[in-house]
């Protein structure tokens, strides 16, 4: 279940100073990157990195967090940054700690909504493969991450009418313990393998958790490599009956500029792409961390697409500068689909999708 997902913006950021510092070898002033990989430059490499530090927790709280279980595993839920602090250490590493809300689901608790803290230290360095830069945030063994998992509303099914229901009162503390003692383990799981970030030279970024090689790239739901757009997420979800996903907020920046999906869909005949602005999709967002069961929304899509199984979706939303979500609605509440619930028989919708920001055409 990765929190560091979108830090990926952040290190981006980050990751500019470096890029920026290591071609200043082309001017003659400086680093050349031959021996930039040398081991004895690292204290010059994390310098770099430390220039961009500042602006790290800014970026990081502008995007939110896809949750997984497993790397090769659909996301299942989202986390939203809401407070942030990263600062470097006296011996250079990197001190992050988070605090949001998010939701996720279970096939024992459905959907669970949550709030949370997290902190870990990362031992930062970067190497280059050609004009690639590979940066790697590992953590040290003897500086484990801490993580605070606390649940807010537990939906379940009632095995007499089929209804989803919250748990209250007593009922609630047996699963809500267990949900947060499974949340602070996978997300403490998750801050222990440290994350790579891969700037091109183009500026466009890639991510993974752990360490990717350098020439290597992580698996995403789309291969855009080389793609001239600026990829805000590529990935697959899984979304449940009666559940939703926000994607977001995808910022346009300046004039001109359009948002560009691509998706397929597995597990049902059709669900809804809805893509909302940042004010309407934020009072849903809260809607749906604040009910048991999902809401109406809280104000009409700008656009309401429907994806269908086995025909390939695309979209291109030429936008004016402004901050956007994708909303994918798997309920009867929103959108043109109303999808059929079966208590006994859910079949969640999987979609692959990558999002994209480019030039409008």
């Amino acid at each position: 279940m990765s929190t560091l997902h979108r830090f990926v913006a952040a290190a981006s950021v980050v990751l500019s100073f470096a890029t920026g510092c290591a071609s200043c070898a082309q001017q003659g002033v400086g680093v050349i990157q031959g021996p930039i990989n040398d081991p004895s430059n690292r204290t010059l490499r994390r310098d770099m990195l430390a220039l961009g530090v500042s602006q790290f927790c800014s970026e990081a709280q502008k995007h939110s967090a896809p949750l997984k279980m497993n790397d090769d595993q659909p996301v299942v839920g989202r986390f939203f940054p809401r407070q942030c602090t990263a600062k470097t250490l006296d011996n250079g590493d990197l001190s992050v700690s988070l605090a949001g809300e998010g939701y996720a689901w279970t096939n024992v608790s459905k959907k669970v909504t949550f709030g949370m803290t997290a902190a870990a230290v990362y031992d930062q360095d970067f190497l280059m493969s050609g004009p690639t830069l590979y940066a790697y945030f590992r953590t040290r063994p003897n500086q484990p991450p801490a993580s605070n998992f606390q649940s807010r509303i537990i939906e379940t099914t009632s095995p007499l009418s089929g209804l989803a229901l919250p748990f209250v009162g007593q009922v609630t503390a047996p699963f809500t313990a267990m949900a947060d003692n499974f949340g602070r383990q996978l997300v403490t799981g998750e801050l222990q393998k440290g994350f790579t970030v891969i700037r091109e030279p183009d500026g466009t970024t890639d991510f993974g958790l752990g360490v990717i090689e350098k020439g290597a790239h992580p698996a995403h739901a789309f291969d855009v490599h080389g793609s001239s757009k600026l990829t805000y997420e590529n990935t697959r979800v899984e979304i449940h009956q009666n559940q939703r996903d926000f994607v977001g907020p995808i910022v346009i920046e300046e004039s001109g500029r359009a948002i560009y999906v691509t998706a397929t869909l597995d597990g049902v005949q059709a669900i809804d792409a809805l893509y909302m602005r940042q004010g309407e999709a934020e009072a849903s967002i809260r809607y749906y961390l604040d009910a048991p069961q999902a809401t109406p929304l809280a104000g009409a899509p700008m656009v309401s697409d429907v994806v269908q199984a086995g025909v390939r979706y695309q979209r291109t939303l030429p936008m004016p500068k402004g901050s956007y979500y994708l909303v994918f609605d798997n309920t009867a509440l929103a959108g043109q689909v109303s999808p059929v619930v079966n208590a006994l028989d859910d079949r969640a919708a999987v979609v692959s999708y990558v999002v994209q920001i480019g030039d409008a055409p």
